[in-house]
């Protein structure tokens, strides 16, 4: 078996500082690079592919260290280790979690690895649905309507971007917390940065 190709011995990001989890990530990280699985680094963590398709990430947490198959719902689980971290949007993606060094078996996680590697090359996969922009609130509206060029600034960011915002000032039940949350991400839009950029 080929091993995976990577950039560095280690990788170089903020989620291999993490002391609570350093010796679980390095585990974790040297079973995912013993496969043919590419490895770059997606969102801020190690993201694994094969033939461009994202197949698996791994980081820690606060409460768990974990890794993520991107298609993971085509996965047979026999040791039904797997979750759905939100029920409500999350489809493909399911999570193995785990809260100590003890619970890591490379052999069963190999296991998982390889059959997730075979179902990206067959082509198993539940695609995103595109979601439409949606209606902006009333409090953006406002907003726009005081300031023009904070409109424009919008209407030059990508949808996904506006539907952040959308769903971001949307959600809020209070009229008080709308308006905080317009406040709080106008001088973003007026950059032309993302609600969650500094995420990304």
């Amino acid at each position: 078996m080929a091993k995976a190709k990577i950039t560095s011995e280690k990788p170089k990001n903020a989620l291999f500082r993490n002391e609570l989890w350093a010796e679980e990530l390095e585990i974790l990280y040297g079973i995912a690079r013993n496969t043919e699985l590419e490895e770059t680094i997606k969102w801020g963590a190690p993201c694994f592919t094969i033939n461009g398709k994202n197949v698996l990430g791994l980081g820690g947490f606060k409460s768990y260290v974990g890794l993520w198959f991107h298609q993971g719902v085509f996965l047979k689980d026999p040791l039904k280790v797997l979750v759905n971290a939100n029920e409500e949007k999350t489809k493909a993606l399911r999570q193995w979690r785990f809260q100590s060094k003890k619970e890591i078996n490379p052999k069963h996680i190999k296991a998982y690895i390889l059959e997730a590697i075979e179902n990206a090359k067959s082509g198993k996969e539940i695609k995103p649905e595109k979601k439409k922009t949606g209606e902006l609130p009333d409090e953006l509206k406002s907003a726009f309507a005081k300031n023009k060029k904070l409109q424009t600034s919008f209407a030059t960011l990508t949808p996904f971007k506006q539907r952040e915002y959308i769903e971001y000032i949307s959600e809020a039940k209070q009229e008080k917390t709308r308006i905080a949350r317009v406040e709080k991400s106008t001088p973003l839009i007026a950059e032309g940065r993302g609600l969650n950029d500094k995420y990304r």
